[in-house]
């Protein structure tokens, strides 16, 4: 190992060095993050990456901040995965590159193109990719203006054949903000809870007349920003008022005028984290369940 200093076990357990991995990924050719037999999944490849590069004698185990749907990319995604010190040691061999260093670098060549670990560093103590997070923000990209589309980005961005008013979409996005009940606008999971706080949720249009569409939450639940996409554009169009998506909302059941948008013009932007001293307590807040009487307890059974 090419460092003065010990690789010191944090919370991996048995003697394991937890390691985080910030890293990006075109979700267009992937069937998703989570593992699946017989289905190409980001998960899948960066184990096996993983497992390559620190010849593990088994696949290593990854935990994600949030598992994206098949054809959602990521730009800001986060993992940790607990690993063999002395393994994780050898990455630099004569070098005098860190092992954190070592790793991307590893990693870069062995990973796919559509793929990418932008940094490895050794987790804190306490920190947990999925249940630490406070904060998890996405994009949606869309073009109103067809004959204005860009073919380059027709991987990352839904195409809609009218023009919309986004003044009118960022009206009603602003109505459906904080600590509410979302199961109008989530597929319902067993066990798990569809309460959460919307922390932001905007619509803007970029420079190049692309609309922008930025959702954040604490967490997520199943297709819940793509129908919260979903949900405004009737007001874009004008076939609905902008009160129209708050009172889905208030309904608490799935509206069949509520369109799940496709998952490509999705993106994980950003994944945010409290200072190292408060991570443990996030993460075991995280696990507990809110209920919509008040803030005790946290944020969701099952963060996505």
């Amino acid at each position: 190992m090419n460092t003065d200093e010990p690789v010191v076990p944090t919370p991996g357990g048995g003697g394991l060095v937890r390691v985080r991995l910030d890293f990006a990924y075109d979700g267009t050719d992937f069937s998703g993050w989570a593992a699946q037999p017989g289905l190409r999944t980001v998960e899948q490849e960066l184990s096996a990456a993983l497992t390559t590069v620190l010849r593990a004698p088994e696949p290593v185990r990854l935990t994600v901040a949030g598992r994206t749907d098949a054809g959602v990319h990521a730009r800001g995604q986060v993992a940790h995965a607990d690993v063999d010190p002395e393994a994780f040691g050898r990455l630099p061999g004569r070098s005098d590159r860190t092992p954190e260093q070592a790793a991307v670098s590893r990693l870069g060549g062995v990973l796919p193109p559509d793929v990418v670990v932008r940094r490895v560093s050794l987790a804190p103590e306490g920190f947990d990719a999925r249940f630490s997070a406070v904060r998890r923000r996405y994009l949606y990209r869309v073009c109103d203006r067809p004959a204005q589309a860009d073919p380059l980005r027709r991987r990352d961005t839904v195409t809609v054949r009218h023009e919309l008013d986004v003044a009118a979409m960022h009206a009603a996005a602003q109505q459906l903000l904080g600590l509410k009940d979302f199961a109008a606008f989530c597929k319902k999971r067993e066990g798990a809870t569809t309460i959460r706080t919307l922390l932001d949720y905007a619509w803007a249009r970029d420079e190049d007349g692309t609309l922008l569409g930025r959702v954040e939450a604490d967490a997520f639940c199943h297709s819940m920003v793509r129908s919260l996409v979903g949900a405004v554009l009737p007001v874009g169009e004008g076939r609905q008022p902008a009160e129209w998506p708050a009172q889905v909302l208030s309904a608490r059941r799935r509206d069949p005028r509520v369109v799940v948008m496709p998952p490509h013009g999705l993106s994980l932007e950003e994944v945010s984290y409290p200072a190292e001293a408060e991570l443990a307590d996030r993460a075991r807040e995280a696990r507990a369940v809110r209920t919509a009487e008040g803030d005790q307890g946290a944020m969701a059974a099952q963060p996505r």
